[in-house]
């Protein structure tokens, strides 16, 4: 399974594109759609640059890594709706072995919303708006 052009769009809206290198706001150094290494596992130095070409190039190239970790961590069948929402919080966080445990167990519906919808949503302690907005839109595309 591939991440849809609507998953890719949901991942890139929230990352946003930068090609200077900056911190995010869990102070960690990062340049394109929010990636913090690229392709060879180096990491994203404050001082790095990058065109519009290469944010959309590294983009594509690491983004199977995180629809492998979704692959690799799934045991039941699921739509692609939920797949591209999956992949979009696991781009963001690493993923999250509960949320995967719910989704395998086929927990109910109202259980894995409140799990999308209030978890993952701080920085260094904070609560963040924008992570809110994302956690959200990754559940109402789960649930589409």
């Amino acid at each position: 399974m591939k991440t849809s052009e609507e998953g890719k769009d949901l991942i890139k809206m929230f990352e946003g594109l930068r090609l200077k290198a900056y911190k995010c706001s869990a102070g960690v150094p990062t340049i394109g759609f929010g990636n913090t290494f690229y392709e060879d596992g180096t990491k994203v130095k404050m001082n790095d640059n990058i065109t519009l070409e290469r944010a959309r190039e590294l983009f594509e190239l690491l983004l199977p890594k995180y629809e492998k970790i979704v692959l690799r961590k799934l045991n039941v069948q699921i739509k692609q709706n939920e797949f591209d929402a999956l992949v979009s919080h696991t781009y963001n966080t690493g993923g999250s072995n509960t949320l995967f445990k719910l989704v395998n167990n086929k927990a109910p519906k109202e259980q894995i919303k409140n799990w999308f919808i209030t978890k993952y949503i701080t920085a260094n302690g904070k609560k963040l708006k924008g992570l809110e907005n994302r956690r959200l839109k990754e559940w109402e595309l789960y649930n589409k």
